[in-house]
């Protein structure tokens, strides 16, 4: 049996019908995505139709690699909160033009290729503090919540505050403020898909009392991604400047670590993990193709993609092997015919989803030493910071620059590798000439 042979199915005592139910299961529970990166990519002036497709395709690309090269029940496709970066900071504060900025991520994903292919991929990865990657995870997820909240009206700007509370009584944020409720409470309740049906019941609420407007139609053909395929490629000469130099580097570590910290998540669930050594098997298979997927993902025209903690559903009701990543390649194939539904999808619609992965990423704290002030203190403003300025970047730069410096303070200067001191003095000189 082909599918024996590809898969290990006896051996990792699975089957078809099971890697069919844990594949359906992680595509309802990040099915969001094909509404969400449109509507985030879109405004920064890209086609929103355009995107839809690109989404689909990195994720295609991305769910077949992981299945058929690294034989790993986990699922990729164009990440949350780093798609927040390319759009807010990248484009929108740095006013980077959307080309350029994809011709940045496809770039970052040729460095994440190299690396994968070298033994320095296991040794880069430790070199960074874990009470960093955590933090990074953690503020990612406050920097979405916040922008599912403001871009919904819900938080506003107010010249005396800053923020306030938005119009209560505004049809659109009543619609917000009910499908967070409706998307926490089927969350809350292990329902399969949670984020899925909460913003599918928001948008047939809203279109039933009018808030939306109804959609054109269910079926179309695959709407057309020309607007901005190969743009990445054409657009490499504009990466000419520091701030690029930036950009490529944020995209390149919220990538690997995000892509890296997601499989062992999921190995874990899985069983995955070599109880001995503590890696996770097939780790530089799951990395290249996670890489690629970035790579290929850029030149379709979205950003960055990577691996999916939703796999771990699929996982739960029984997953095992890559053909569960194959079966959600299929399934996106499909879901690539209903882009019409795409116009429902507003900004009040997509708000649970932003604030709901941003609750889940923000549980990473958990793992970060608070007793040790050292430690708290790059960790708090890694996060904070990244609220506060509106920037991924930035608020990973501040941490990184506190890191070396408490820990010298402390005494722990030893502790402190190379690479942390080049990324403080890298961020110094972003500050002091970028920013």
């Amino acid at each position: 049996m082909i599918l024996e042979q590809l898969f290990h199915l006896r051996e990792n005592r699975t089957s078809v019908r099971r890697e069919l139910i844990g594949g359906l299961t992680t595509f309802l529970a990040m099915s969001y995505i094909l509404a969400v990166n449109p509507e985030l990519l879109g405004s920064t002036g890209m086609s929103k139709t355009a995107v839809f497709t690109a989404t689909i395709l990195a994720a295609i690309v991305g769910c077949l690699l992981m299945g058929l090269v690294a034989n790993l029940p986990v699922a990729l496709a164009p990440g949350m909160g780093v798609n927040a970066f390319f759009t807010y900071t990248v484009v929108q504060e740095w006013h980077i033009p959307w080309q350029t900025a994809l011709a940045g991520v496809f770039v970052a994903g040729i460095l994440f290729i190299l690396l994968t292919l070298s033994k320095l991929r296991d040794k880069l990865i430790n070199l960074i503090p874990s009470a960093l990657k955590y933090a990074v995870s953690a503020g990612i997820g406050l920097f979405i919540a916040f922008s599912g909240l403001q871009t919904s009206g819900i938080i506003v700007a107010n010249k005396s505050n800053a923020v306030a509370l938005g119009n209560l009584h505004s049809p659109t944020v009543l619609l917000a403020i009910f499908g967070i409720i409706v998307g926490i409470m089927l969350v809350t309740a292990n329902v399969t898909g949670g984020i899925f049906w909460g913003m599918f019941i928001t948008a047939a609420v809203g279109m039933i009392f009018g808030i939306i407007p109804l959609p054109t139609g269910i079926i179309s053909g695959v709407p057309s991604v020309q607007p901005i395929f190969g743009q990445a490629v054409t657009h490499l000469g504009n990466i000419n400047s520091f701030q690029m130099i930036i950009v490529i580097l944020t995209f390149f570590i919220i990538g690997l670590f995000d892509t890296s910290g997601t499989l062992v998540g999921v190995a874990t669930e899985a069983g995955m993990v070599d109880k001995e050594s503590g890696e996770v098997k097939g780790v530089g298979k799951a990395l290249f193709s996670g890489a690629l997927a970035t790579t290929l993902g850029a030149v379709f025209g979205t950003s960055p993609t990577t691996a999916y903690v939703e796999s771990t559903s699929g996982v739960a009701v029984g997953a095992r092997t890559g053909l569960s990543s194959v079966f959600v390649a299929l399934l996106f194939a499909i879901a690539a015919f209903f882009s019409p539904i795409l116009t429902v999808i507003t900004s009040a619609v997509t708000a649970s989803a932003l604030i709901i992965v941003g609750i889940l990423m923000l549980s990473n704290v958990q793992y970060i030493d608070w007793t040790k002030f050292e430690i708290a203190v790059p960790a708090f403003f890694t996060m904070i910071m990244m609220l506060l300025t509106y920037s991924i970047s930035e608020g990973l730069a501040v941490g990184f620059i506190f890191y070396p410096i408490t820990m010298t303070v402390k005494g722990r200067w030893r502790e402190v590798n190379a690479l942390m001191w080049t990324m403080m003095v890298v961020f110094i000189l972003y500050f002091a000439f970028v920013a």
